[in-house]
């Protein structure tokens, strides 16, 4: 739901059912073609180095929602350029990783390795079939990476459970589910409901010839908290950041008028039992 200039060009919308190979097939050719301007546009608020869970600029420094991650391993999920990532290994956490769908995402991660002396070891990765052991990582977590974007938010939560050791932490932020009724308009005129909570047809841009060239998924509170649940994992809580009176950036969907209102972020923390 793009449409900012330089983003790839929308192309006819629909509303179906997308299962998970079409889905990561349309999130890598958005997210290769994406990459330069998201970067462009989102690059300092997100800082080369910097922890932001959401547009409403959650910084972990000062939320502190991964707990104590001294000594422990952590993987970023959707890790897009590795600013998540690379803020912890400038913290001095030794053992960070990070995957990305996207191969211009990881790129750009490259880039900033360079630029900040910071390295996030990265590999491409889909989030439904992570590359990684069972009990590999202390702490699992994704700002705004890869589980917007998963046909099956059950197959892709067990997953992070998976790799996730026992007595881990896994957190994670979303678009609020409630968004998904409301227009992608972040005005006066997009607080009115026009689409249904309960419809979890995705939103398909497509191209000529039919075929998924973005994909966004949408699962209830409900269905992220059943997820969590069938993944082994205990909730916690579930944050909804409010709108800070002090940020006043639009981004896409998400700016101040609405998001005083109505929240736009959602950020789940689960443990995994010993």
């Amino acid at each position: 739901m793009y449409d900012e200039v330089d983003y790839p060009e929308p192309g006819q919308v629909e509303r179906r059912a997308v299962g998970g190979a079409e889905s990561a097939r349309a999130g890598r050719l958005w997210w290769d073609g994406a990459a330069d301007a998201y970067q462009a546009e989102h690059g300092d608020f997100l800082r080369d180095a910097g922890f932001v869970w959401s547009p409403e600029g959650v910084d972990e420094a000062e939320a502190g929602l991964l707990g104590d991650v001294s000594g422990k391993r952590v993987l970023e999920v959707g890790c897009g350029a590795g600013q998540c990532g690379r803020w912890l290994r400038s913290r001095g956490v030794r053992e960070v990783v990070g995957f990305d769908l996207a191969r211009r995402q990881l790129q750009h991660s490259g880039r900033i390795d360079e630029q900040t002396g910071h390295r996030l070891p990265v590999v491409q990765a889909d989030a439904q079939r992570m590359p990684f052991a069972d009990d590999s990582f202390d702490v699992v977590f994704s700002a705004f990476g890869a589980f917007p974007f998963v046909p099956a938010a059950e197959s892709a939560l067990a997953e992070a459970g998976r790799v996730l050791r026992p007595g881990g932490r896994f957190v994670f932020s979303v678009t609020h589910p409630i968004r998904w009724c409301f227009p992608d308009d972040p005005t006066e005129q997009g607080m009115t409901v026009n689409q249904s909570y309960f419809d979890r047809r995705a939103y398909v841009e497509e191209d000529g010839a039919g075929r998924a060239v973005y994909v966004e998924h949408h699962h209830t509170v409900g269905d992220w908290l059943r997820g969590i649940v069938a993944a082994g994992l205990v909730p916690q809580d579930m944050v909804e950041p409010e709108w800070p009176q002090d940020n006043d950036q639009v981004w896409g969907g998400w700016g101040p008028v609405r998001g005083r209102m109505v929240p736009g972020t959602a950020i789940f923390q689960a443990v995994k039992p010993v």
